[in-house]
């Protein structure tokens, strides 16, 4: 992900595995507050949990995503992340 870029809202119908390989994102989980994630770090995202994650504003990032599919669905897109709420950042 090039320095702001991120996923839509979106959920896996088995969970989400993310593996942090370089640089410094951003994660959210519905309800929750915008979080850093760093190289190293694994993030799981349960069944159905809906989420977004990328980039931070100023510092791309890479990761390994594994998530396995349902009924030939790995993924439910939802509605794109909106500019201000990205924007507010971790904190």
């Amino acid at each position: 992900f090039e320095p702001g870029a991120r996923t839509a809202w979106h959920t896996h119908p088995l969970g989400q595995s993310l593996l942090v390989t370089a640089g410094l994102g951003w994660i959210q989980r519905d309800g929750g507050p915008i979080e850093e994630i760093r190289p190293g770090d694994v993030v799981w995202f349960e069944p159905g949990e809906r989420h977004w994650h990328g980039a931070s504003a100023t510092v791309a990032m890479t990761h390994v995503a594994v998530q396995e599919r349902q009924d030939g669905e790995a993924v439910a897109w939802l509605e794109h992340v909106a500019d201000a709420d990205y924007a507010r950042g971790p904190g």
